[in-house]
């Protein structure tokens, strides 16, 4: 279990909480690998991660640090992930986030809660067309989020499923030479490109539209930087939502007592959340970062142009932060989890993220109040993404 490759192996999900709390114990700054001139480093205990994710002498850019990057950067012409939000620093990761951040702060968001029910609703209405059976994540938790998404940036609802396949290429992939990924890559940007065209000359009321004609102190974005947006709230936008509502009602139904009360109290809905959050964190490790210089973390030795993350499913399961960590409690109090983030990338999309949520479980719990988990089928599987934690189906009776 020593290097990064072992990490993303599928199994290593199904036992990672009991590997998480060994490391907690025994070598919370973990040295995952090394190529002989750098390490690689997962970052395990709360506290920690914390300190991790908002020190600058970690950093996301590693051009600033590897000669070759910025080489590959200027050789490759147009590259969608080149100026991702998630992947600058200060001041380019202020510039790109004040674009967007009107769209997603509490006020705009609530406005938000109408359609949102009424997507919920109508979701909820094509699932009791059929059989008793039916798989949570296809019916329910992906096409919520990927619908009020594709609503907020102007595109057409009808081709989610396209952005579920290019999606999970790209979360999924270990080699950016798969042809694969190069393949839905190639599609992606394809699509967009179309997408920008017909805005450009023909602008709506929606976040494409905006980030296509806004001017940002006299500077619009890059063409670049409008791509790899672009992607990111698509990606962002759905993965880790599907994500919240899927692994949040897998933990209520392995906890029946917890969803007895939670049906029997919704006011414990948003705790269910926030609880869900935490137990079965939707981002398992935080995108990289980079030691931007020699330091001793916490009696490591850590080098300039090191690689390191910080495993957020780990810090949530700290037993010296939480009460009884390895317990699921919908009416835990001082639930303070690091599932979103912390720092400068703390989520952008966390209040959207939050409130589908709440609508997904509270409409859910009403319409079948009898739901559970289908037991005669295979257990779910955790899907085999490293960087997140949500399942590949969620089979349930009605």
């Amino acid at each position: 279990m020593g290097n990064m490759e072992t990490l993303q192996q599928s199994n290593f999900k199904n036992g990672a909480y009991p590997f998480y709390e060994k490391l907690r114990k025994d070598r919370p700054i973990f040295p995952m690998n090394s190529d002989g001139k750098n390490h690689s480093w997962m970052i395990t205990k709360y506290e920690h991660v914390k300190e991790l994710l908002k020190s600058p002498s970690f950093i996301k850019d590693q051009s600033k640090l590897f000669a070759s990057s910025s080489q590959d950067a200027e050789q490759n012409e147009f590259n969608i992930f080149q100026n991702m939000m998630l992947d600058v620093d200060p001041p380019d990761h202020s510039r790109l986030r004040k674009l967007v951040q009107p769209y997603f702060n509490p006020k705009t968001i609530k406005q938000l809660e109408p359609r949102i029910r009424e997507i919920a609703d109508d979701l909820l209405n094509q699932m009791k067309q059929k059989e008793t059976t039916v798989d949570l994540i296809d019916d329910y938790a992906f096409p919520l989020p990927i619908i009020v998404i594709s609503e907020m940036l102007g595109v057409p609802a009808e081709d989610r499923d396209k952005f579920r396949k290019w999606s999970n290429t790209i979360v999924s992939a270990s080699n950016e030479m798969d042809p694969d990924f190069m393949g839905d890559v190639e599609a992606f940007t394809t699509y967009l490109t179309e997408l920008f065209e017909r805005r450009k000359y023909e602008p709506q009321d929606d976040l494409v539209s905006h980030l296509i004609q806004t001017e940002e102190d006299g500077e619009q974005l890059t063409r670049n930087e409008l791509y790899s947006m672009i992607v990111l709230l698509i990606i962002a936008g759905h993965e880790t939502t599907v994500n919240l509502i899927g692994n949040t009602l897998y933990a209520l139904f392995e906890h029946p007592d917890q969803l007895e009360k939670v049906k029997a109290d919704p006011t414990l809905i948003s705790g269910a959340i926030e609880e869900g959050l935490r137990y079965y964190s939707p981002v398992d490790f935080s995108t990289a970062r980079w030691a931007d210089e020699n330091i001793d973390f916490h009696g490591q030795s850590i080098r300039r142009g090191d690689f390191i993350v910080a495993s957020l499913s780990s810090a949530n399961r700290d037993e010296e932060k939480f009460e009884h960590a390895s317990q699921f409690d919908v009416t835990r109090e001082r639930n303070a989890h690091v599932a979103f983030g912390f720092g400068i990338h703390f989520c952008l999309g966390a209040p959207l993220a939050r409130l589908e949520g709440k609508i997904a479980l509270e409409k859910l719990l009403t319409t079948f109040p009898d739901i559970d988990l289908n037991r005669d089928v295979t257990q779910p599987e955790w899907r085999s993404v490293f960087l997140l934690r949500g399942l590949d189906s969620l089979p349930v009776s009605l």
